[in-house]
């Protein structure tokens, strides 16, 4: 039988704990610690978008954000330049402000923001006339100016491993009439290979999914088939039961795209630090190719696929 004084030790100890528990924890705030974080990307092969790069500060980890807080966080007085191996060019600065309205709206989505709610002032930093030589096989080297600190950062574009098939069916579970899986089907050369894909419905903003990469681990030089999901939106009311589904009749874009494994350990790590949540997640540093600062430099080469989901 457990002694008297022992059962007292645990229920103390069982009190302490939820105590301990309940009690909020903030931690400090140093507005001095903020880090020049750097996105950019670079593309080469069909429809691609003009090469652009974004320079912000990083938020201290206790933060409210307003529209107004969130726009000085860009930063508009940088010198960026790349150089292709061939020549140095100077991306120039642009700021959605300055554009026209139709103008603006194209650089919105260019930047995956909301074409149609523009209000926030975002300043980037871009190849306004195609100077980079973009081609498959580049190694470009990317370097951002701020006062005195200096970020650095090299990317390349690897070879284009296009898809080769897409195959509709039915979901697994009940028959849907509604609804259709997705499949690719790629011929992965030999040797490591990395994968990066969007997906666009209809007239909507191309968006990634919640996983949007993969190496070929485990298909290494296959012919390999594997569901493609429809890329939802975090913020989204998410649904089990169609969840990564198509409905039948969109109209459906894919981007896809080869990147190389700096590129592929960026996706991976920060799209499983943004999956993982609640109280007892571990926490996932998202990993940069940028020395002197934080984010990512990267290349890719791209291909798009315009699909019809079939109806029934």
């Amino acid at each position: 039988m457990m002694s008297k004084n022992i059962f007292t030790i645990i229920i103390i100890g069982l009190a302490f704990t939820i105590w301990s528990c309940e009690q909020p924890y903030t931690p400090p705030v140093n507005e001095d610690e903020q880090e020049l974080v750097v996105e950019g990307y670079i593309e080469a092969g069909e429809e691609t978008n003009p090469t652009f790069v974004l320079v912000t500060r990083s938020l201290p980890f206790v933060t409210e954000v307003d529209a107004a807080a969130f726009e000085k966080l860009f930063i508009s007085d940088a010198i960026v330049t790349v150089n292709d191996g061939s020549k140095l060019v100077t991306l120039t600065p642009l700021c959605l402000k300055d554009l026209p309205e139709e103008i603006r709206k194209q650089a919105a989505t260019v930047l995956g923001i909301d074409p149609n709610n523009t209000t926030i002032n975002i300043c980037a930093y871009i190849d306004l006339f195609d100077q980079i030589d973009r081609k498959i096989g580049g190694k470009y080297d990317l370097n951002v100016k701020v006062g005195s600190q200096l970020l650095t950062a090299s990317t390349t574009i690897p070879n284009f491993v296009g898809v080769d098939s897409f195959r509709w069916a039915q979901p697994p579970g009940e028959p849907s009439d509604t609804l259709a899986q997705l499949s690719v089907t790629i011929t992965d050369p030999v040797g490591k290979n990395y994968y990066r894909y969007l997906t666009q419905i209809n007239d909507e903003n191309l968006i990634a999914p919640f996983t949007s990469v993969t190496d070929d681990a485990f298909f290494d030089g296959k012919n390999f088939e594997f569901p493609l999901q429809k890329a939802e939106r975090r913020t989204a009311d998410l649904d089990p039961n169609t969840f990564g589904l198509f409905l039948r009749g969109d109209s459906v874009t894919v981007k896809w795209a080869t990147i190389d494994k700096a590129h592929f350990d960026f996706w991976n790590t920060r799209d499983n630090a943004a999956n993982s949540g609640g109280p007892f997640s571990s926490y996932i540093r998202i990993k940069t190719n940028v020395t002197g600062g934080q984010g990512i430099w990267g290349g890719y080469a791209v291909g798009y696929y315009r699909l019809k989901c079939p109806e029934l």
